[in-house]
């Protein structure tokens, strides 16, 4: 089934839904929306419980589970401590998954093409305007690259995905930190907006010249040419999920409040630079005790027997040491 056409005709998850009198509602981010409707669709075929998740950006759901109108928000942004708190929120990673930038360069295949994180943030910046730019000719002596403009691709709503991709940029770039910085949201220098993962993805599938930046399932779905990127050991590394376990593998979330974890621009020769966790957020003492509990039911089917799914798209499953902790956070601070 392909999860992306479903997000870019529907806009959200339909994968599943039922009348059963708690059914689960969820909102936010689109970073993770194929593997939640792939888990979706596996478990309304076993359980006959439905999940109706609408992928409309980590900031539109985080407002929406902040406003109690669903079940469950997902954000690819971790809230922090404090704003946990403050809200009465619990948070926890779901699944782990990578970030790459995409470009739409005839004649260049996928992984061909090198970029810096400096690089990356100096045509985000505006700064590197043609593809034969001098800056991007040296990464690529071998590629025959046009002298034609970069149209920049990114997004233009609330989204985690651009607070974990400007969250490596200002890590990679010191004027990118200085000049624009990390956020959900940020004043761009340059580039064309376009709504979620799936519209990213569209738009540079239709522009010649192009470049963005999506979740990696998005990129492998619509048959985008991905970029190999150069990490912070300085090696070459291709999107591959042993590239983002690599740097998953640095995360110590047992002593994180709140889960709260960044994963971008993690050591190690192997490490894909731009990887990034999941999150979902719920309330402690939920409005409808029936629907967090069934929620939860999902949530532990998903850790269970979600895995090889995840996999199967390129993302990486929580380890079980971890997946034990967030269990125990359930029954700690869940009010059923």
């Amino acid at each position: 089934m392909n999860f992306i056409k479903t997000v870019v005709v529907a806009g959200l998850v339909a994968a599943s839904t039922s009348a059963f009198a708690a059914d689960i509602t969820g909102a936010g981010a689109t970073f993770p929306f194929p593997v939640y409707s792939k888990w979706a669709d596996a478990y309304k075929k076993e359980t006959g419980n439905g999940l109706n998740y609408q992928s409309i950006g980590s900031g539109a759901g985080i407002k929406q589970i902040q406003a109690k109108t669903v079940t469950f928000g997902a954000t690819d942004a971790p809230l922090k401590a404090e704003q946990l708190e403050k809200d009465g929120l619990l948070q926890w990673p779901m699944v782990m998954g990578a970030i790459v930038p995409v470009v739409n360069l005839p004649g260049i295949k996928p992984g061909e093409l090198v970029l810096s994180g400096e690089l990356l943030g100096d045509i985000y910046l505006g700064k590197v305007t043609k593809w034969n730019d001098a800056a991007i000719v040296k990464l690529n002596p071998k590629l025959t690259l046009p002298g034609d403009a970069i149209t920049v691709v990114r997004r233009s709503d609330g989204s985690g995905t651009t607070f974990n991709f400007t969250d490596y940029l200002s890590k990679a770039n010191a004027e990118w930190k200085a000049k624009v910085g990390q956020g959900t949201a940020v004043e761009w220098p340059t580039g064309v907006g376009a709504k979620g993962n799936e519209g990213v993805a569209g738009n540079v599938g239709q522009t010649k010249n192009s470049i963005g930046y999506v979740e990696y399932a998005y990129a492998k779905q619509n048959k985008l040419t991905y970029a190999a990127m150069i990490n912070k050991a300085g090696k070459t590394v291709q999107p591959t999920i042993a590239a983002f376990q690599a740097a998953a593998s640095n995360a110590d979330w047992a002593k994180a409040p709140g889960y709260y974890v960044i994963l971008t621009d993690q050591p190690g020769d192997a490490s894909w630079p731009i990887t990034a966790a999941t999150f979902i957020l719920m309330h402690k003492t939920p409005v409808d005790k029936a629907a967090s509990a069934e929620a939860i039911k999902f949530f532990k089917w998903s850790f269970e027997k979600g895995d090889k799914m995840a996999e199967e798209l390129d993302y990486i499953p929580m380890p079980e040491p971890v997946v034990k902790l967030i269990e125990k956070t359930w029954t700690a601070d869940i009010k059923s």
